[in-house]
Parts: C-alpha cells; structure tokens; sequence
C-alpha cells in the first residue's frame, strides 16, 4: 500500500464567500456544482483535474486568529500546486499580484516558483516543474541553494509553453 499524491486539502477560513472568490478569481478553482449548499462550507476543482474535489473550504468566522503556525505553533507552512507551463506561471504571477497576494517567487532549480497568500493569509506555492529530460547536473547540485526567480530567463532558457514535470510529476507519452 503505497501513497501516491496528494489527493485534496481542507483549509479553515474566515469567510467562505470570500475565501472561493479569491481561489475562483485569482488561481481559477471551479465551485463544485451541487455542493454549494453546503452552510459554511464550499469545495473546489483545479483547473483540468479529474478529482472529486482539490479544496475544501471551512468557514470559523470573521473573529478567528491568524494561523500562527511556523511563528508560535506547529502546523502546514503551505500548499503547492502545479501548473503545466511556464506561461501558465507567468499569467499567474500577474494575477497574484494584481490582487495583492504575490509573496514570493524562488528558483530551486528544478522548480520554478510563486509564492502568494490568500484571504486569510494562507501560504500557498504555485511551481513549473522542469522536465526530466531538461535536467542537468547543475540543476541538480543547485536545488540546495534557493535564488530569486528571474521569470523571463528561464521562458528564454525552457520556453514558455514547455510542459512541466514530464518524467517527474507525470510518466512521459512516447512520440511516435
């Protein structure tokens, strides 16, 4: 018995209407249709997932504390999400700063990636997986050194509509 992904999360939240317009608005996550009356409680679908659900949203209330996790508690620092191309990155990088939820972006060399926050100031990753057969031994011997993330170089260096993670997060189709 073996695990193999991370099949959804649940988040508790202020604001449930707040919390699915900005993961519906900014990062594109689908309400579930028929679950919606749910009463304080709203889950979500990632853009091109086969999944049930990806996010659950659980409201406590507009007097809830700020999560304190990784200051004063133990807890998640954050979630991460994949995104199939470096423009897809890259869009995502201008709407996350449209909406004032841009923390962040770091290359780790064999990802690429964003940092934002939402509502409730939840951290969550955003990253561009690079493909297995891009990987050399410098990509590999500089995942233990994390530098801010030029975007521009790397759509110069991979290409913007490069998919992502083919032989790490996804088994490469052979072509015929």
């Amino acid at each position: 018995m073996a695990i193999h992904r991370l099949n959804h999360a649940v988040l508790y939240v202020r604001n449930v209407e707040r919390s699915v317009a900005f993961y519906h608005d900014v990062l594109g996550f689908v309400p579930i249709e028929g679950m919606a009356g749910l009463r304080g409680a709203a889950f979500l679908r990632a853009p091109g997932s086969t999944n049930d659900h990806d996010l659950g949203l659980f409201e406590i209330g507009d007097t809830a504390s700020a999560s304190g996790a990784g200051r004063s508690t133990v807890g998640l620092y954050h979630l991460a999400w994949e995104v199939d191309t470096l423009r897809d990155l890259q869009d995502l990088s201008g709407r996350l700063a449209d909406a004032g939820a841009l923390v962040g972006a770091s290359d780790h060399s064999t990802t690429k990636s964003l940092y934002g926050h939402d509502p409730d100031g939840l951290e969550f990753e955003i990253a561009w997986i690079v493909p297995a057969d891009r990987l050399d031994a410098a990509a590999l011997a500089g995942r233990a050194n994390i530098r801010p993330l030029e975007l521009g170089a790397e759509i110069a260096r991979y290409g913007a509509d490069t998919p992502g993670g083919i032989g790490i997060s996804r088994v490469a189709v052979p072509v015929d």
